[in-house]
């Protein structure tokens, strides 16, 4: 069972809006958890929201995203809660914008905000909803990962945030097998 949702971003307005924070988008679009009291500690900002019947905690890393292991490290160590218990939402350069698709451990394709939470709970076995970004057709991937929606994209954004909060929900509900075969082909975009 999931018990901490963990959304990958970059703290400061200037990242407020770009790829790398898509989890941060996710978090603000979800009914249940934008509304919420969010409070500061262990260097994040977490809150937390009764969803499918549980009580599940929120977490935004503020340490930006190469660190954000530091600030889960700690929570789940205060909830008692394991990696198996955690969702990590993060950006997938590896997947078409509009595609979310989900995981438990394995590899971290070269992601520093998984690469620093790996390292902070010492295993990969989490699991993980990975949230297509596309790949620049040129220019650098960090100058990609960090840049804004354009406006052409807000209302391909628009139906990948209501698909991706449908998919958060669904963690809650569905087994990890009837969640992967529900999603795993899925591009909100193209629907």
């Amino acid at each position: 069972m999931i018990k901490l949702v963990v959304g990958v971003g970059n703290p400061g307005h200037e990242y407020e809006f770009t790829r790398h924070n898509i989890a941060w988008i996710i978090f603000d679009q979800h009914p249940d958890i934008n509304s919420n009291n969010w409070k500061s500690k262990w260097k994040s900002e977490y809150t937390d929201a009764q969803l499918s019947g549980e009580k599940r905690i929120f977490l935004k890393p503020m340490t930006f995203m190469n660190l954000s292991g530091e600030a889960v490290r700690p929570c789940a160590d205060f909830f008692k809660i394991k990696p198996e218990e955690v969702l990590v939402i993060h950006d997938d350069l590896d997947l078409d914008f509009g595609v979310v698709k989900f995981k438990f451990g394995g590899g971290l394709a070269g992601h520093n905000g998984l690469k620093s939470i790996s390292r902070h709970l010492g295993t990969n076995d989490y699991y993980r909803m990975r949230v297509g970004i596309g790949k620049p057709t040129r220019g650098s991937v960090s100058s990609w990962v960090l840049s804004s929606f354009k406006n052409n994209e807000i209302k391909d954004l628009e139906k990948l945030m209501i698909g991706s909060v449908q998919a958060l929900d669904d963690s809650f509900k569905l087994d990890f097998k009837r969640l992967q075969t529900k999603y795993n082909k899925k591009n909100f975009i193209e629907e």
